[in-house]
């Protein structure tokens, strides 16, 4: 049974019943469908009642005779509540993706989305995974075109941004942001010959004055960036 206290607090009775709990978290989550992320709120917390039901029930068997059939119910209950917080939260992902690729640019697998405010490395780098994403890191030719053409049309033709590259665990030994070794290289190699910093400069950076070709840089210089979202 379910009560409501004259201060709005929602409070179970001894006869809760538990299947009456999944039919509404499931009614419930079948509005969330239909009405949308303005919904999510109220699923959650259908949820957290849901689970004080059950930590009530749990607590009230511990002086009985323990119901198999409840406590298999009750299993099931918490089964269903964890994959649709999952859903839930997959969906907040999407809808955040949709947001970022509206603003920025989208290419296949992935959107980028420019940042005009100068920073170190590691500041921008913690700003993009703050947003749900990672300093951009071509993984072609193609991709390091797109990023390239992006980069002087928002931030400027004479500008730099801060890839997610670098090789500061081992000298020499450049390293995405999955601590993966590179295979896909764009080095200025004609005239300055990069990476040429040795252990000064440890992160790497695309020019839009030179063609889109990578340097390496001294990670405490301040320079654009682009954040990437992998995208389905």
């Amino acid at each position: 049974m379910l009560l409501c206290s004259h201060d709005g607090q929602v409070h179970f009775g001894i006869g809760t019943d538990v299947v009456w709990v999944s039919k509404l978290l499931l009614l419930s989550s079948i509005r969330v469908i239909n009405m949308g992320f303005k919904s999510v709120k109220l699923l959650f917390c259908i949820i957290c009642v849901v689970q004080s039901a059950v930590e009530q029930s749990s607590t009230k068997r511990k002086n009985g005779k323990k119901d198999s059939a409840n406590s298999a119910a009750i299993d099931e209950l918490k089964k269903q509540i964890d994959e649709i917080v999952q859903d839930l939260n997959l969906i907040k992902e999407h809808q955040s993706l949709q947001t970022v690729c509206l603003k920025g640019i989208k290419i296949p697998g992935k959107c980028f989305l420019a940042d005009p405010i100068k920073k170190t490395f590691h500041t921008a780098n913690d700003d993009c995974i703050a947003k749900g994403g990672t300093l951009s890191s071509p993984l072609s030719g193609d991709e390091n075109d797109q990023l390239y053409a992006y980069v002087r049309q928002t931030i400027g033709p004479e500008e730099h941004i801060w890839l997610g590259i670098n090789d500061i665990l081992k000298e020499g030994e450049w390293m995405d942001q999955t601590s993966s070794t590179i295979r896909f290289k764009n080095w200025e190699s004609e005239i300055t010959h990069q990476p040429d910093g040795g252990r000064s400069q440890n992160c790497a950076i695309l020019s839009s004055n030179a063609n889109g070709k990578w340097f390496d840089e001294n990670c405490r210089a301040e320079k654009a960036s682009v954040c990437q979202f992998n995208i389905v």
